[in-house]
């Protein structure tokens, strides 16, 4: 069988990168700020965030699908007493969160790696202040809209574990996956829904403390206006 140059550019790069992400997960493996499958502590938080894990009875906020954790670091940086947990099933990006929290002193961090979907295995009804989702996946096909992180079903789920005065927010550079949101949102009870199509030209700005994602960073270069709404779930 004959291989291509590019072919084999792209062998070696993948054969290169293996063993980097062997010691990433391995890290992962060893970091207390990491709860992930095999560990004793994955499966026992539900309940017992503050006792066991924060050891303090702060607010606990998510960032789901947080990537390396962006949001979830600044956040942390910047209000040392509040509680924050990265939710991400890709353990090459949630090492890069998990070491520059732990570089940066930060023990108000943790970061699951894990499906979204499994959520209520984490936490109880009511455990969760305030929810994040920060520049997930479009899925723009109509075949994937059942991955959308802003389906109905997903709505359900973080319903199900945030406090009922608590603000779900959003942030997309995605069009058509905001405007979907919208339209969601119609059939669905919430309160004080505000929303932008334009953050950085708008009165939420002041919500987001200079914090920027990777992907943020590359839309908004490219001309790319960056869309956000919040609401409450109303039960």
């Amino acid at each position: 069988m004959v291989i291509s140059q590019m072919s084999k550019l792209i062998l070696q790069k993948k054969a290169l990168s293996r063993p980097n992400k062997l010691a990433r997960y391995a890290a992962n493996l060893e970091s207390d700020n990491v709860i992930e499958s095999g560990k004793t502590i994955f499966k026992n938080l539900a309940g017992n965030w503050k006792a066991t894990y924060f050891k303090n009875s702060n607010p606990i906020t998510l960032e789901l699908a947080c990537g390396k954790g962006e949001y979830t670091i600044g956040l942390a940086a910047k209000f040392q007493d509040q509680n924050y947990v990265g939710v991400d099933l890709k353990g090459n990006r949630i090492w890069v969160g998990s070491q520059q929290a732990q570089k940066m002193g930060l023990e108000n961090v943790g970061f699951i790696r894990s499906r979204i979907e499994l959520l209520p295995d984490f936490f109880l009804p009511n455990e969760v202040d305030e929810i994040w989702l920060t520049f997930p996946d479009p899925r723009p096909k109509d075949r994937d809209e059942k991955h959308r992180l802003t389906n109905l079903v997903y709505l359900n789920l973080y319903k199900s574990i945030l406090k009922s005065d608590g603000w779900f927010k959003f942030k997309t550079d995605n069009t058509e996956l905001f405007e979907y949101t919208l339209e969601v949102l119609k059939s669905f009870s919430v309160a004080g829904l505000e929303y932008t199509t334009d953050l950085y030209n708008s009165d939420f700005l002041k919500e987001h403390f200079d914090l920027q994602t990777k992907y943020e960073k590359i839309w908004t270069a490219k001309g790319e206006s960056i869309k956000y709404l919040k609401f409450k779930f109303v039960t």
